[in-house]
């Protein structure tokens, strides 16, 4: 007797269940092997399903791919999405507690090539595997080797998905919000964010001219007299770096300031902003909308020729 249609459907998808899940045995017991951002060679006997982040924009990676659930610790600084705050935490990405992380059992720790903690957690017998994006090129090699990594197939949906939504942000500016010379500062040291870091890419993409060089790197610690000479159009700071912007002497001088062109942004924002990861069309989103905010109060070169 010849099986119905219904059946015959049951029977196929059943075999390509089947499949399926014999393609995802295989590929976990065949292992990983990939090279990290220390051109380092990592080989895993098979596809970790315990994960510990020592970086934000790590563990954002691994969840975005749809895999928060292998996180089983995080570092101290990693809060989103929200269902990693209950996760334990293991101490920052450069001053890691090693017997917290030991204790968790992990198949790999990620974390970024400045750690200090990869060769005591090797000598453990710990597998590390170092990445640390600066740029957008980075962030869409890093997702490839955390997809490579975690056996996700297709990990660059997550970039194509990013970048069209920096390129939604750039498209959604009006003429009068492009132009404006910005000065990003990333944290109170002064650290800018230069042309070649990922803030300033993103900057550049939004239609602003930033007030650093590319020669002084992606993220120079600055003189705080090169600002006030620069004197740029607008200044984008988190809330914790704008207490006390205007006492900086001859900061109080400065068009940006004398005129109100300031974005400040909360702590989450500013989470979102410096975290070179998949929030990065959110983070566009964020910029765009404080050059929209302030569209038209960059002065014109006569305008500012004449005020030198």
């Amino acid at each position: 007797m010849n099986p119905t249609p219904i059946k015959r459907i049951l029977i196929v998808v059943a075999v390509l269940l089947a499949l399926l899940l014999l393609m995802w045995g295989t590929a976990r017991a065949q292992g990983v092997q990939l090279t990290d951002d220390r051109g380092r060679a990592v080989q895993l006997a098979r596809t970790p399903q315990r994960i510990v982040s020592l970086l934000p924009s790590l563990a954002e990676t691994v969840c975005a791919l749809d895999q928060c659930q292998r996180l089983v610790g995080v570092d101290r600084y990693t809060n989103w999405p929200e269902s990693v705050r209950k996760l334990p935490q293991v101490g920052g990405g450069l001053d890691p507690n090693i017997e917290a992380i030991v204790a968790l059992r992990p198949d790999v720790v990620l974390m970024a090539t400045s750690s200090r903690a990869a060769a005591r957690l090797e000598s453990l017998g710990i597998a590390v595997v170092a990445l640390e994006p600066k740029t957008h090129a980075d962030v869409q090699r890093v997702l490839g080797k955390v997809g490579q990594l975690l056996g996700v197939p297709d990990a660059q949906r997550v970039w194509r998905a990013t970048d069209a939504g920096v390129q939604a942000a750039a498209q959604s500016l009006s003429p009068q919000a492009r132009g404006a010379r910005v000065y990003f500062e990333v944290n109170p040291g002064p650290f800018g964010a230069g042309p070649g870091s990922f803030i300033g890419e993103t900057l550049t993409r939004l239609g602003a001219r930033n007030i650093l060089p590319d020669a002084l790197g992606p993220f120079p610690k600055l003189n705080p007299e090169f600002v006030v000479r620069a004197d740029p159009d607008l200044i984008m700071v988190g809330a914790r770096s704008a207490e006390g912007l205007a006492a900086r002497p001859g900061w109080g001088q400065m068009r940006a300031l004398r005129g109100q062109r300031l974005c400040v942004f909360t702590p989450e924002e500013s989470d979102v902003l410096i975290r070179p990861g998949p929030r990065m069309a959110e983070a566009a989103r964020l910029m765009a909308a404080c050059l929209e905010r302030h569209a038209g109060g960059a002065p014109t070169k006569a305008q500012r020729a004449g005020a030198q």
